[in-house]
């Protein structure tokens, strides 16, 4: 019932809410314009220039068809900081159901079901019919499982390539301890196909994400736990996974490392700030990744380390109580795929004096899910009585899909559908937005949202430049617009101004400039998810006097 409601919870919500600034920056890699993009400049753009972008490009020859092919790839090369297979198999979807927001997170929709089926697998190979249930159930409600499987970028398909390598690698070794399957000529070709698909699961997952070096590795540690006498041949299967990425690895991985600004992760001023920050960084991770999900871009850091430290201690319960009823292998099997790769990219950062562990809410460390999960389902299998298993399960699956569905009924982001409805209230007059941000997210988010149709300019300037600009426009230009939407942003992404001060005077200029020709009509708060949604429009009409 649980795994059927999972499936449910994604056709429901899938449309729900508007694309994130993420996402519409996966739609414009995807259809190959990227290369086209350039940033408003300092006078009004025709924001259609930016809605033509998110559309696949006009083909009419198969040369058309390899030049749109290169210009993603160059595209990802030139700034982008993941590898191509993501972007790649969405370029083909949109090919198929174009770029609504349904078509263009249908597919990691469909890609998160079939990693709730191969997490079925996995729980099986380990802990049998029942275990494999509870795992897919427990992945498959996850909060923040579920909020990716809705949203356009790559952890969705990257929690599958996890699950089919550490499924396959754990198949191959119980099958080359098992005499009686290889006098098998049916296993033999089974023992073909998995053999294929670890190799292509770590080939993939490698070409969806960098930091899953990370779960290779742990592989490779499993390998030589659970069968030291063929590590030889487990590591040519990893090797051989890895070594269909050298392609890529030596033309793209290349020229990304030189166009990296690996500098935005930061140093600590002090040895002390930096122990914090790492210890932070961990609780917030592993809090967000088992517990809070996508509401931790809602919350205080504080309160999703505090999250981390419940779950923590929960881990170590639960540990402590696996290894007494003599569990020690799977419980070690469980550790090792879902701690280790915490604990590696830990270590590097510690290292290297880095913060890519709280990167991202916790994203970037999703690769550890199906491994924690498997922990829970260990305690939940072998450690709860069968008197409490069932009330157990269903507490636990109740508490996911509680947070799941709140975070998708009670935290709504519709925040340029709003100010597509306050251009229209005027009768799609010829209208002018000043944005004080030139963050390609927000003016590919407006663009996306506000139809080509309405004759809408767009000034997106910094904070610091917004005020002198739209001075210089309304000064030549006043009589073009019949309203100004001034969209003020309460994040502006890269280009914040230092104190709150400036921006409150910065925000009285870009005022007393609009009331010098205008009248304000309707200010309102538009609220989304996480602080790059909070913005407020304010809508301002021509002066009948003026």
């Amino acid at each position: 019932m649980a795994i059927a409601i999972a499936i449910l919870l994604r056709i429901l919500y899938i449309g729900s809410r508007e694309l994130w600034y993420d996402e519409v920056l996966s739609l414009l890699l995807s259809t190959s314009r990227k290369i086209a993009y350039h940033s408003p400049a300092a006078t009004p753009v025709l924001l259609q220039k930016y809605t033509s972008l998110l559309s696949l490009p006009t083909e009419s020859s198969l040369h058309d068809f390899f030049l749109t092919i290169k210009n993603l790839l160059r595209s990802l090369v030139g700034g982008e900081p993941h590898p191509p297979l993501f972007f790649l198999a969405q370029h083909f979807w949109l090919r198929l159901w174009g770029n609504s927001e349904v078509a263009v997170r249908s597919l990691n929709a469909i890609i998160s079901i079939v990693a709730i089926g191969s997490a079925y697998g996995l729980g099986k190979e380990i802990l049998g019919h029942r275990g494999g249930l509870i795992l897919a159930a427990l992945l498959g409600i996850s909060p923040f499982y579920l909020f990716h499987s809705l949203n356009m970028r790559m952890y969705a398909p990257l929690v599958l390539w996890t699950i089919l390598s550490a499924w396959s690698l754990l198949h191959l070794i119980n099958w080359t301890n098992d005499q009686k399957s290889q006098k098998s000529q049916k296993s033999q070709k089974y023992h073909i196909f998995w053999n294929g698909l670890l190799i292509l699961s770590v080939a993939c997952g490698l070409l969806t994400f960098y930091l899953y070096a990370y779960w290779i590795i742990s592989l490779a540690v499993l390998a030589i736990y659970l069968d030291r006498k063929n590590w030889l041949k487990h590591g040519l299967r990893l090797g051989l996974g890895v070594i269909l990425t050298i392609p890529w690895m030596l033309w793209g991985t290349r020229q990304q490392l030189r166009n990296a600004d690996i500098d935005r992760f930061g140093k600590a001023p002090t040895i002390d700030s930096a122990w914090l920050h790492h210890l932070q960084d961990f609780c917030q991770t592993i809090g967000t990744d088992l517990l809070i999900g996508d509401w931790t871009t809602s919350i205080s850091n504080a309160s999703s380390a505090i999250a981390g430290c419940l779950v923590i201690a929960l881990f170590i319960y639960f540990s402590i109580s696996i290894w007494r009823r003599g569990e020690r292998t799977n419980l070690i099997i469980a550790l090792i795929l879902g701690i280790l790769p915490l604990l590696l990219s830990l270590s590097i950062d510690i290292i290297t004096n880095k913060f890519t562990l709280g990167f991202g809410w916790g994203r970037t460390m999703i690769i550890i899910l199906p491994g924690c999960l498997l922990l829970i389902t260990l305690w939940l299998e072998k450690v709860v009585t069968k008197r409490w298993l069932i009330p157990g399960v269903t507490g636990l699956l109740l508490v996911y899909l509680t947070i799941s569905m709140g975070d998708f009924s009670w935290r709504h982001r519709q925040v340029f559908h709003t100010v597509n409805q306050l251009i229209s209230s005027g009768g799609n007059q010829p209208t002018l937005i000043a944005m004080n941000s030139k963050a390609w997210g927000n003016v590919l988010r407006l663009a996306y949202y506000i139809p080509p149709i309405s004759p809408v300019m767009l000034l997106a300037e910094h904070p610091a430049d917004l005020a002198t600009s739209l001075a210089k426009v309304l000064q030549k230009d006043a009589d073009k617009y019949s309203q100004i939407i001034w969209l003020d942003s309460q994040d502006p992404v890269w280009s914040k101004l230092p104190t709150q001060l400036e921006v409150e005077q910065e925000k009285a200029k870009v005022e007393k400039i609009l009331l010098s020709h205008f009248h304000l009509k309707k200010s309102q708060r538009l609220i989304g998810t996480m602080s790059l949604d909070q913005f407020t429009a304010n809508l301002y009409i021509k002066s009948p006097e003026k």
